[in-house]
């Protein structure tokens, strides 16, 4: 396989992916001539935008993916591509590269991204020879030839209003075709940040899943600390737990006792009770006691100021019986004072 200088972009795309309609190629001879250059004449179509590393090859007719051209030429940006010139092109395959068997060829417009954008018809590489020379002998073959032409021009008028139709429904679809190239570099442009994402991501993970392995042994070895020591806090509950029983048992005791407390306590109120009226009692007797006392003084008073009396004024018989008779008073009432008192705890004898 010859080539040029540099190697295209091309890729693996098959032959039913690619989009022939948006490069024509114009004036393709059935055969070139071995020995000389070619030119290869093609139509840039009206939504189709060339680039810089666009290039076109010459395949054997039969090829599969643009990876089994024979040669290549960079094509050539045009300066202006809204003008009619910038949409016809042409490159010029050199003699030295091209193929030198008989087999057919064709050309082939190849975009940066290695897809096929437009195609020749077949054509060889072989000297001229006397079939190919037309020679016109009679006037009847020249009608005959003239009508032939005239059905020729007129199914090349249908051809070129269907090539109208099919390069308005190429630009609709090379519009399409533009749109979801941007969408697809958009997305492969998400796709890379999702890998570049992934990727730290998964390196994230791997540092937590280290981290949480060395945090699961060494939770192992505190299970491990915890079980001895739940053992141990066990054996201690049950311990508490008997001595829990016992002061239960003895706060049981110690609430009956005071229970017997509170019983004894109000036995004892009561007694107080009847204590403090029966004082109450006995201070009201010792009050009339004491007014007894203070009348009985009184009355002793006048008993000796009575007998003092009698002996200054009276006889001694007048003086005698007065005497025993204010005597006699004294007495029952001094040994009434006496009785009242002796009934009565902690009050003496009056004297």
């Amino acid at each position: 396989m010859e080539e040029t200088i540099g190697e295209p972009p091309t890729s693996a795309v098959l032959l039913d992916h690619c989009h022939f309609s948006q490069v024509i190629f114009n004036s393709v001879e059935k055969f070139y001539v071995p020995g000389g250059d070619v030119t290869c004449y093609y139509t840039l179509t009206q939504h189709f935008i060339p680039r810089r590393k666009d290039w076109i090859g010459i395949f054997r007719v039969g090829w599969k993916t643009t990876r089994e051209y024979y040669t290549f030429m960079w094509v050539t940006l045009p300066t202006d591509l809204n003008s009619e010139a910038a949409k016809q092109q042409e490159v010029q395959f050199k003699a030295y590269y091209l193929p030198k068997d008989d087999e057919y060829y064709q050309f082939c417009y190849v975009d940066q991204d290695g897809v096929v954008r437009g195609a020749s018809i077949p054509f060889q590489f072989r000297p001229e020879n006397e079939e190919d020379i037309l020679v016109v002998t009679t006037q009847g073959e020249v009608e005959e030839i003239e009508q032939h032409n005239k059905e020729l021009r007129k199914e090349n008028k249908e051809l070129k209003d269907s090539c109208v139709s099919l390069q308005k429904q190429n630009s609709d679809l090379q519009a399409e075709l533009q749109k979801k190239q941007e969408e697809l570099e958009t997305l492969k442009s998400i796709s890379k940040k999702l890998e570049e994402t992934m990727k730290e991501q998964k390196d994230s993970w791997k540092t937590e899943l280290l981290q949480l392995k060395e945090q699961s042994q060494k939770m192992s070895s505190e299970n491990e600390r915890m079980g001895v020591r739940v053992d141990q806090l066990q054996a201690q509950l049950s311990t508490q737990e008997k001595e829990m029983e016992k002061l239960v048992q003895r706060v049981q005791e110690k609430t009956e006792q005071v229970e017997q407390l509170k019983k004894e306590n109000g036995q004892l109120f009561l007694n107080l009770t009847e204590q403090r009226a029966h004082q109450k009692t006995l201070e009201q007797t010792v009050e009339e006691m004491k007014q007894q006392r203070t009348t009985a003084a009184k009355k002793q008073q006048e008993l000796t100021a009575c007998l003092s009396l009698d002996g200054y004024v009276g006889g001694s018989l007048k003086k005698g019986r007065d005497e025993g008779s204010c005597r006699g008073a004294a007495e029952m009432n001094l040994t009434r004072n006496h009785e009242v008192a002796g009934s009565i705890p902690g009050v003496s004898s009056v004297g």
